[in-house]
């Protein structure tokens, strides 16, 4: 929950290069680590302190999960149930019941979220009418940088559990989540006996998942390990693509008293791919036209011909357009460490020091964009890679105390992070035409390269609060109080500094929450709450220039909601409300440029429900969100009451299990999924349109291993899955018709 970094996004590629100049040093590892070690030694520490044990709750603690701990979404560790906000955690059991092989899978099981793995912005997530880099992505509770430059394609099999904090979230991510943030949790050791599993999957279009994870303790008294070991590969059902994802990770616990422990973590994930960059739009007057996928009329963004009305043709639904050798890679490393310390009853102190580092290439052809004049496909090349290294401390201090006669506890937070980031990327642009059936492909040709670095200071002191003024009551909130210090420099081929170079900047933003939790009866749950947020005015610093306006936007939030849980625990709903309004906002206008969109306003109503018994598990949700641009006037026209991007109106998932009883231990499940009509650029002038897809399995259990045979996309559904607004002549099509067949095993 920690860093503001802003650098380059990379489907943005048009963007002037920018980078870094000298700035101020400071060591964040040690000044929060000093820090940490003042606070524990000050406090009185009396032998019988210890820690409680962190129970992580898996999907059957609750059928909404609302008792499982959600550490991005507050500090004062509560568990959902007792935020003030609208809280979803995905944990690893719910990942396997449901399938979910990835991120963008998992996530959009819960409400009203939507997702798109387009190659220039992986991972890449839509929720109450913000997207992309306007939802801060974190891993471990650690932001690296906007989700539309440092987010990769990612598997769940090393994961413990996913938190989605819905709504302005700034008071715990800092920069960059006016829209939410997202948090990736990767499995940690637990204190007992050592559990191994086993598991192997293999599916349509070659596509393979394989894994082990152990973890318990050791013969060494306090120390407690878990490791994972995951390989996904798939050749995809586009023509000639392939990817293949490699992640490890380890993590050792070592209690050195009741009070204190100490961790210590590594991880690497790498991941390569050939890569699908999206289908072109075409005129509706092609031999071969299809219905249901998109509608709309478009004057190409690209090359400027009027294509009027159109559609996707039906002989490109396989079709690959990138060039033959293209590539996209990246690597990651992780080192993280740490301690907990319950300094007395009333005292505990946190600290965790992480060094990150990654290394990502693009080498394609990027834009694909049908030329209604000559009938071909215009397509243009473009390469960029990155080179970053962050480095940071958090620490915190919690204090459980008595306000007269009132329960109180705070929890006040301190920050440090640096970003070194290099960017080569391309100074020339090779284009070339091909035929919209068969291309000749090619090859990338001649590249020349120019470069931007920037570097960033982060330095953040947060404080959260909550008092308790009945058993019942309480009211939670908190302040963030930020300096994000930026400085950049860019060259051009021969390395000369560009004009307005280097520059320098510095931002203090202010942000918050106020809100209560009301349980009015048991198991039912009143909330309300009052948030802030801010993020970078044009999706990333790198698409400004110097002379440009650097000003943050400001987001803040209302939201109401009713979380209830009755039957015995086995059942339970819930229902937010929330109005949404972000400000200064820099959009891009139906393309690459950019605007001044003036407001983004969003306002909703999201309900899901869940019902686990005799056998049965029943799971449903919906979310309806209005969202638009408001003061959108530009020279030549206005997008003001436009839909942000993929953005759909209504979004609702359903799905039923049921196990057999007796002798045969079989359960058969299926689900159903809804997304509304979406646009692909703020100009709303192409329409991707409304889809239903549904999945279905069988599985059978015997002692300790589960055999799954699973359909997805039943009906074989076509539909366009996402839309980058910066590259508006292509869209990513959905997935279709595919099989699986899986395995696992505990031990």
């Amino acid at each position: 929950m920690m860093c503001a970094i802003m650098v380059e996004n990379q489907s943005k590629k048009r963007a002037p290069a920018q980078g870094r100049g000298p700035i101020k040093t400071y060591n964040a590892c040690a000044i929060g680590c000093a820090l940490a070690t003042c606070v524990v030694w000050s406090a009185d520490a009396p032998a019988q302190a210890t820690l409680p044990e962190i129970v992580v709750r898996d999907a059957r603690d609750t059928p909404l999960h609302t008792n499982a701990p959600a550490e991005s979404a507050s500090r004062l560790g509560l568990r959902v149930r007792e935020i003030p906000a609208t809280v979803e955690v995905i944990d690893d059991a719910l990942m396997r019941s449901r399938g979910y092989r990835s991120v963008s899978e998992a996530v959009q099981g819960a409400v009203g979220v939507t997702a798109g793995d387009f190659p220039a912005e992986p991972s890449a997530f839509s929720m109450r009418g913000f997207s992309s880099s306007q939802i801060n992505t974190l891993y471990n509770g650690i932001r690296t940088g906007p989700q539309n430059m440092t987010s990769r394609v990612m598997d769940t099999g090393n994961l413990e559990r996913i938190e989605i904090l819905k709504g302005p979230a700034s008071l715990m991510s800092g920069e960059g989540a006016a829209g939410g943030a997202i948090n990736f949790v990767t499995r940690r050791p637990h204190t007992g006996p050592v559990e191994n599993e086993v598991y192997v999957s293999y599916g349509s279009f070659n596509t393979w998942r394989s894994g082990f994870g152990s973890g318990g303790s050791t013969a060494i008294q306090g120390l407690d390990y878990r490791f994972d070991l995951n390989r996904a590969s798939s050749s995809g059902f586009i023509d000639d693509t392939h990817s293949e994802n490699w992640h490890v990770s380890g993590q050792l616990d070592y209690r050195v008293s009741g009070g204190l422990k100490l961790f210590g973590a590594i991880e690497a994930k790498k991941d390569r791919a050939n890569a699908y960059w999206g289908t072109p739009l075409v005129s509706a007057t092609t031999a071969s036209p299809t219905s249901g996928i998109v509608s709309g009329s478009y004057v190409s963004n690209f090359n400027g011909t009027n294509l009027g009305p159109v559609t996707i043709d039906s002989r490109t639904l396989r079709t690959n357009y990138n060039v033959l050798d293209n590539r996209n890679h990246a690597e990651e490393y992780w080192l993280r460490g740490g301690f907990e310390w319950m300094a007395s009853d009333a005292v505990r102190v946190r600290d965790q020091v992480y060094y990150y580092s990654a290394k990502r290439e693009w080498f394609n052809n990027e834009v694909e964009a049908f030329n209604a004049t000559t009938g071909r496909v215009d397509r243009e090349r473009f390469f960029v890679a990155h080179d970053q290294t962050l480095i940071g401390n958090n620490a915190e201090l919690q204090w459980d105390s008595k306000l007269g006669a009132l329960d109180n506890r705070a929890v006040f937070a301190l920050e440090l992070s640096r970003l070194d980031f290099e960017r080569p990327g391309a100074a020339n642009f090779p284009g070339d035409s091909v035929t919209l059936v068969d291309p000749a492909r090619g090859t990338y040709g001649t590249l020349t390269i120019q470069r931007q670095t920037a570097k960033i200071d982060t330095t953040a002191l947060a404080a959260e609060d909550r008092l308790k003024l009945t058993p019942t009551l309480s009211v939670i909130g908190g302040i963030r109080v930020e300096e994000i210090h930026l400085e950049r420099t860019s060259a051009d081929v021969t390395g000369a500094s560009r004009t307005g170079f280097p520059f320098s900047r510095t931002w203090h933003p202010t942000t918050g929450r106020i809100g209560f939790t009301w349980e009015t009866a048991p198991g039912l749950t009143l909330y309300g709450q009052y948030a802030t947020g801010a993020d970078v005015a044009a999706n990333n610093l790198f698409l400004l220039a110097g002379t440009q306006p650097l000003d943050l936007t400001r987001a803040r939030t209302y939201e109401g909601g009713i979380r209830h849980l009755f039957w015995n625990r086995e059942a339970e709903w819930s229902l937010a409300v929330f109005d949404i309004e972000r400000r200064n906002v820099f959009a891009a206008q139906g393309g690459r440029a950019l605007n001044i969109a003036g407001r983004q306003v969003s306002h909703g109503v999201e309900a899901a429900a869940a019902l686990r018994r005799a056998g049965w598990n029943v799971w449903g949700n919906v979310a309806y969100t209005r969202a638009r641009y408001e003061d959108y006037d530009f020279t030549g026209g206005s997008f003001s009451g436009n839909t942000p991007p993929n953005v759909p109106r209504v979004v609702a998932n359903t799905g039923a299990s049921y196990r057999l009883r007796g002798a045969l231990p079989v359960e058969i499940g299926a689900s159903v999924r809804h997304v509304g009509d979406r646009f692909n650029t703020d100009g709303n002038s192409v329409k991707l349109l409304a889809y239903t897809t549904a999945d279905a399995y069988a599985a059978i259990d015997v002692r300790r291993t589960r055999l799954a045979f699973r359909v997805r996309n039943l009906t074989d559904e076509k539909y366009a899955v996402w839309g980058d607004p910066f590259y508006p002549d292509q869209i990513l099509l959905g997935t279709p018709r595919s099989y699986e067949i899986s395995a696992a095993l505990k031990f």
